[in-house]
């Protein structure tokens, strides 16, 4: 049996065909054959130059025909004795590969296996040939399965090749009929010569389904400029190949990036009611491109993707057959799959609420009986925790008690807490500083009615209690808000046109305490104008000393609650963190090479997101889906989605740095630890965050300073400069002309703009996502949706009814405000699901990558990073222990953890992911 063949071939190899055949060919040789040719040639390349110079003399010319590198080439391998080398392949089993004896064709590929031909690997060089300065010829040979350890299977080949061959990479033809992930390949000289690693961490595809042979260069990182000679045609070809050209529908196994807007959020062609707008390409509705997957368009609207057939991400991005890489991604495609529907079933009326709150306390002690759905009892062994089988017909949704009620069943329902979640809760950044008074919308008083809050002078400092003025509270920095008023003003009557929700307009304003804690003041809800209604708008105190004001206060918070979460989901989670990373991984995947260092830093942030983003697009952020039905601006929620996009995003003000100076809550300081100093000290967010954003700083620095010692070498560099320019151009084409954009000139500019997506795609989504379920998972705390509207609103409108049935017994109105039974139980499964970590969730500062470890100094300024992120969590810990940060320690309090860097498997309120894979 040919184990290894070295082809030598004056023709440069073709990436897309390899005619090669490796039994018995004039151009295939064992390895003492093709040794001795190799001497043959080069010692007829020596007599041709000898002959070549003679001539030359003789002319009177001078002649040197023999280059220093040729020379140095051929001396080399002249001088070099053969050396063998083992190639040992490792392939990740996929859930289906232990489906023995399913389909077809698996016969066919253990027939393969044992007649050694399951995996064809050619090795390429870094270097041309010196005789003809072309690409070297491969040396090939299969690779044969050895054995199995756990979930690796491990297939081995030998080489014979010259010492001095310079392995640039291998090309890998996988003769199986069916897709194989490998996980790497490692190319052991037996001379004791150090290993040659190869990290491929992706899908392999069948021959059988396209003839294209996979690219995989070594773990050595290169600069476009200082790409090997034998190299450049692949890098670039491996570049091209993952391009596409914006046409045809996109098959499951391809890799291929492109950009498309999103419209694929309707079914236009399902139901009139499930028409949406085309989020991208308009200047109505502005937005970040998704990846192109090339489906046909509805009947109805040629202009809509239809929502049928595969959700195609490229294959490299979507894990999900390998055994628990993707354990969450598995999980909530399950529940959507299956518990969403079976929890659609035992509740039949869709309005149903709970008549008490008692009745919300049976989801954690008795839980809810759900009737046997196909796919229910896998879903269970994902998730034990949520679902209990009890017999063989019914099972019984079981939520675990969330920690905030665990460790005090009241805190969701007193003020100070609701200051307190403002600054350590799930969304962070949605307070702002106070710096201009009085309050004034921007939007056109002709359509939505007077500007002017009514949240007054007087109103504020009568909360206050006569202890200061605004001007003085302004001035001591002392007022802030939370102001949605205008974002969601113009969608108040869409909403309300709608059953069972309302909307208004909101502000919430908060007194900073002289012990660092937020006070809530007052709430403003606006109902702008109509053709038949003048605005209405209120403001809410929690100082009104009798009952009536006291449970309005109970019920306004309920409004500003969902409006946030809200905005929470939609903006600081959605938009900021899943939808303009995608951006980034697209144009990265389409300029970066594999081999270039800047690709390498950031793959680790970007592993996933494509596939949790196509998951959500299909079931969370689609027409009809769970955002839709249980958060408060219902059907309207992807177009606010944009105009937020329009009015609010700016990738300047994505740094942790800069978010946290453009809403007031720092200000620069050199001589303040991380060069800011905080306007409230006591903020947990802010306190950790930074911890960890100048720990990404200084190891993305030592990163950025290895390889671009001067910056001219970052002007120089045409596939950096052309990844950014596309995440501008082709990323956010409608604010491609922005003056903002940092530009791409110096180390600085450069750390900037890799420190910014590494934050939004780990500590960023780490904040808003991981605390999910232990703040929202009772949902009084944070409801998604109010769906009646104020009884004072209903009682100036002329309808008493309703003003009398919250006279009569308000708890009653305040639990139809709240979400429905099935609005509440979906939430809450699937914001456990959410808040889950897997079992080999990857952390920030946690795994060194393969290419890293290459690298002597890069390895070094690595683990000194790992080893700062350890130290953050023992200042963490520190922090909560403190009596003294009373937003984070005391009776009762969750300590804030979500920046806490490291985690165990499962909800734990901990942890910061790599990469947004949830």
């Amino acid at each position: 049996m040919l184990h290894s063949t070295f082809q030598v071939s004056n023709q440069t190899p073709s990436f897309f065909s390899f005619s090669r055949k490796y039994s018995s060919s004039s151009s295939t040789f064992l390895y003492g054959t093709s040794h001795a040719i190799i001497n043959n040639k080069v010692r007829a390349h020596h007599e041709k130059k000898k002959s070549s110079g003679r001539k030359g003399r003789r002319t009177g010319r001078i002649c040197c025909s023999v280059s220093k590198e040729t020379k140095t080439a051929v001396e080399d391998q002249l001088d070099s004795s053969p050396v063998r080398v083992k190639g040992v392949v490792n392939v990740l089993m996929s859930t289906g590969d232990n489906l023995t004896n399913i389909g077809i064709t698996r016969p066919l590929d253990d027939i393969q296996d044992l007649l050694g031909k399951s995996l064809l690997v050619e090795i390429f060089s870094s270097h041309l040939d010196p005789q003809t300065g072309k690409e070297k010829g491969v040396i090939a040979a299969y690779a044969h399965r050895q054995s199995k350890e756990g979930d690796v299977v491990k297939y081995e080949c030998s080489f014979t090749m010259p010492k001095n061959f310079g392995i640039g990479g291998v090309l890998v033809t996988n003769e199986h009929h069916k897709e194989t992930f490998l996980r790497d390949i490692v190319l052991a000289p037996l001379d004791d010569s150090k290993p040659v690693n190869i990290s491929c961490m992706s899908w392999v595809h069948s021959k059988f389904d396209c003839h294209e042979k996979r690219i995989f260069f070594t773990n050595k990182s290169y600069l476009p400029f200082q790409t090997p000679a034998g190299l450049q045609r692949l890098r670039e070809a491996d570049l091209e190949s993952k391009r596409g050209d914006g046409t045809g529908e996109r098959k499951t196994y391809e890799r291929i990036y492109d950009y498309d807007t999103y419209n694929d959020l309707g079914d236009p062609d399902n139901s009139d009611d499930l028409v949406r707008s085309i989020l991208g390409g308009s200047k109505e509705y502005p937005y970040p491109r998704r990846c192109r997957t090339g489906r046909p368009p509805t009947k109805k609207d040629p202009n809509s993707e239809t929502r049928k057939g595969t959700m195609y991400v490229p294959r490299d991005e979507a894990f999900s057959e390998v055994k628990q890489l993707t354990f969450s991604v598995k999980t909530l495609r399950s529940a959507l799959k299956a518990l969403v529907p079976s929890i659609e079933t035992a509740i039949i009326d869709t309005k149903l609420g709970f008549p008490y709150f008692t009745a919300i306390d049976t989801l954690f002690d008795e839980g809810m009986p759900l009737p046997k759905q196909e796919g229910l009892n896998f879903f269970r062994t994902l998730v034990p925790r949520l679902i209990k089988a009890v017999q063989d017909t019914t099972d019984i949704l079981l939520f675990e008690t969330p920690e905030m009620i665990d460790r005090d069943k009241f805190s969701w329902f007193r003020d100070e807490e609701l200051g307190r979640q403002t600054l350590a809760g799930l969304n962070p950044l949605g307070i702002q500083l106070v710096t201009e008074f009085p309050f004034v919308s921007k939007l056109d008083p002709e359509v939505y009615g007077p500007p002017e809050s009514a949240i007054t002078k007087e109103v504020i400092e009568c909360e206050l209690g006569g202890r200061l003025t605004v001007e003085e509270a302004i001035k001591q920095k002392r007022l802030f808000i939370i102001d949605y008023h205008d974002l969601l003003l113009p969608y108040v009557h869409k909403v309300r046109a709608l059953e069972n929700t309302t909307l208004y307009g909101s502000r919430t304003l908060f007194f900073l305490t002289r012990r660092n804690t937020l006070k809530p003041i007052a709430i403003e809800l606006t109902r702008p104008a109509s053709p038949t209604k003048p605005q209405w708008k209120q403001v809410f105190s929690p100082h009104n000393w009798d009952s009536t004001g006291a449970w309005l206060w109970k019920l306004a918070k309920v409004h500003a609650g969902a409006h946030d979460s809200g905005v929470h989901q939609l903006v600081s989670h959605w938009l900021r963190t899943h939808a303009c990373t995608e951006t980034y991984v697209i144009a990265a995947n389409r300029q970066l090479s594999a081999m270039h260092p800047i690709y390498r830093l950031l793959h680790p942030h970007f592993r996933y997101t494509m596939e949790i983003n196509a998951l959500a697009r299909e079931f969370l952020i689609s027409g009809g889906g769970i955002i839709e039905t249980s958060f408060s601006p219902s059907k309207y929620s992807m177009e606010l989605c944009s105009v937020a996009y329009d009015k609010l995003w700016r990738f300047d003000t994505e740094s942790l740095p800069a978010d946290l100076i453009s809403r007031g809550m720092a200000v620069e300081d050199p001589n303040a630890e991380h060069g800011l100093k905080l306007t409230i000290e006591d903020y947990p967010y802010a306190a950790d965050g930074l911890l960890v954003w100048s720990s990404i700083k200084e190891w993305v620095t030592d990163y950025v300073y290895h390889y671009y010692p001067r910056p001219e070498l970052i002007k120089k560099d045409q596939e950096l400069q052309a990844w950014w320019t596309e995440v501008r151009v082709k990323g956010h084409p409608e604010k491609k002309d922005e003056p903002w954009w940092p530009k791409l000139e110096t180390e600085e500019d450069l750390i900037g703009i890799l420190c910014t997506i590494i934050w939004v795609a780990s500590g960023h989504h780490a904040a808003v996502n991981f605390g999910q379920y232990h703040y929202a998972g009772y949902f009084p705390n944070r409801p998604t949706i109010a769906r009646v509207r104020m009884p004072v609103e209903a009682l100036e409108d002329g309808d008493s009814g309703e003003f009398e049935k919250f006279w009569e017994k308000p708890e009653t109105a305040l639990m139809k405000c709240f979400p429905s039974q099935i609005q509440a139980t979906v939430v809450m499964s699937i914001l456990d699901i959410l808040s889950n970590h897997a079992p080999d969730e990857e952390y920030l500062g946690g795994e060194l990558e393969a290419s890293w470890a290459e690298n002597v100094e890069i390895k070094a300024a690595f683990e000194r990073f790992n080893g700062r992120m350890k130290v953050i969590e023992g200042i963490v810990d520190a922090r909560n222990a403190n009596q003294e940060l009373r937003n984070r320690c005391g009776a009762g309090i969750v300590p804030y953890e979500l920046l806490k860097p490291f985690s165990e498997p499962g909800v734990t309120g901990m942890g910061i992911p790599n990469s947004i894979s949830i």
